[in-house]
């Protein structure tokens, strides 16, 4: 049987979110899968990269029989938010899918039309915090490349679309067709690690508070230094509990969460910009050996300090 899947796209929508998506189920065989574009009018949609493609329908008008319902992000989604009339089509056109995905920013949408409440979901790194202040009532996963919570499927930004096509057919068709198709595209069929090994440093990001500011840059100039809480909160002059609640409020971590993502952050620093062994690697970043640095690594970003290294290492 053939699937229909309609991918929802708006003025200003990123390119990839459309166009990677699409790639997978053609590839996936015309005897499987039918692709249409819905848009909030039927005709030109011009996307943020310039490049105009054809909405074959208005969504308000969508065709009644819908296999998978899938919401593109990109810049303009800010607007597509403020448009209730689109947010309504969306909610109706959902409501006749067998299941409804998102790339990117389009979760903020389904956000929005209250198709995610009280589910699972992601997005791009970058708004992750942002999807999770706006929509209490959904648990942001925001390492996640993609995340199932049927019917509900969402993914992280622009090429992690492709990711979740490829998840999607292998959910319809079985694993060895969603390899042919990874082979045939020359993309992994599962990509190793979250989307955390993409995002940029964390920890770096400055307080407005001169106390904590100081102690912040403390450990940033030496991250290979065996830091304790007590210490940091002696060098405050303060308690460690109330160091513990100013990291959060500032921060939206506890220290010793910060100690470790200075660490790691330094680690990916040198593992792309040196030829350093491991060993000097982990030692420069306050690890006792190199197999504690690697299991924390690992367990931080989903991939080893030398997988890592091969796919950022700036030559």
């Amino acid at each position: 049987m053939k699937r229909h899947i309609l991918i929802v796209a708006f003025d200003d929508a990123e390119l990839l979110d459309l166009s990677g998506p699409a790639s997978v189920f053609a590839n996936a065989g015309a005897a499987h899968y039918r692709v249409s574009i819905a848009a909030p009018r039927r005709g030109p949609v011009r996307t943020s990269s310039g490049v105009v493609l054809h909405a074959d329908h208005a969504l308000a008008r969508a065709p009644r029989t819908i296999d998978t319902l899938l919401v593109a992000g990109g810049e303009g989604t800010r607007a597509a938010l403020d448009d209730a009339a689109f947010l309504a089509a969306l909610r109706r056109a959902a409501a006749r899918a067998r299941r409804i995905a998102s790339v990117c920013s389009g979760a903020f949408l389904l956000a929005a039309a209250g198709l995610l409440d009280g589910r699972r979901a992601t997005t791009h790194w970058k708004y992750a915090g942002l999807l999770a202040r706006s929509f209490p009532r959904i648990e942001v996963v925001p390492d996640a490349i993609f995340v199932r919570d049927p019917p509900l499927w969402t993914s992280a930004g622009v090429s992690a679309g492709i990711d979740l096509a490829l998840a999607l057919v292998e959910d319809d068709l079985g694993r060895e067709a969603a390899l042919a198709v990874a082979r045939e595209m020359v993309v992994f069929l599962k990509r190793p690690g979250g989307q955390s090994q993409f995002s940029a440093p964390l920890a770096v990001q400055a307080s407005e508070r001169p106390l904590l500011e100081r102690i912040r840059q403390q450990v940033l100039d030496r991250p290979q230094q065996a830091w304790r809480v007590a210490t940091l909160a002696e060098r405050a002059h303060v308690s460690e509990r109330h160091l513990r609640r100013l990291f959060r409020q500032d921060l939206a971590l506890g220290p010793r969460e910060f100690l470790t993502r200075v660490r790691l952050e330094h680690a990916q620093r040198l593992l792309s910009e040196s030829r350093l062994g491991l060993a000097e690697v982990a030692r420069r970043c306050g690890y006792a050996t190199a197999e504690a640095f690697g299991r924390r690594f690992e367990a931080t970003f989903g991939v080893s300090p030398g997988a890592w290294r091969q796919r950022f290492r700036a030559h």
